[in-house]
């Protein structure tokens, strides 16, 4: 997943759905190295939170022990919402709360996995109207000949032993 949608928080929060496979892995990991100070991961199964530790989530949410729904649970733990969220499963019932759990007028989702295409992405106006930002992103939007020089799996900070 393309570090350029984890650019620009260093110090605040990212959550990551579906936290604990490969994709959101990789997310936290990612955030863990730009310096983000809470990682939030949101997964069905707890069990799979020692391992999402390894990979710098520092809190976990399962949406099945709370009686409203995730997106509520998030503003509230965050003060209104999420700087970045990234939604790595490609389910659109998991795609919308994560929409609607960033920040009004600074928040953004960035939704990896991909829908079923005849999926509907169904919202209300106001998360637009209130200056959420919502972006998609193939290949993390890897273009290699420019982001090779980059990469931290070449400086030896990117944990791929794990994966």
């Amino acid at each position: 997943m393309s570090a350029k949608f984890l650019q620009g928080f260093k110090s605040s929060v990212l959550l990551v759905k579906e936290a604990f496979f490969q994709n959101g892995l990789a997310a936290a990991e990612g955030a863990r190295i730009l310096g983000a100070s809470r990682i939030i991961g949101v997964d069905l199964n707890a069990s799979r939170f020692e391992q999402a530790k390894k990979f710098g989530v520092t809190q976990f949410v399962n949406p099945k022990d709370y009686s409203k729904p995730v997106q509520e649970v998030i503003a509230e733990m965050t003060d209104g919402g999420v700087d970045r969220c990234v939604e790595c499963t490609g389910h659109i019932d998991t795609m919308i709360p994560a929409f609607e759990c960033v920040h009004d007028g600074w928040g953004v989702a960035v939704l990896v996995g991909v829908p079923h295409k005849e999926a509907l992405f169904k919202t209300y106006p106001k998360n637009f109207l209130n200056e959420r930002t919502l972006k998609e992103t193939f290949f993390g939007n890897y273009k290699s000949s420019l982001d090779i020089p980059s990469v931290k799996l070449c400086e030896r900070q990117l944990n791929i032993t794990e994966f």
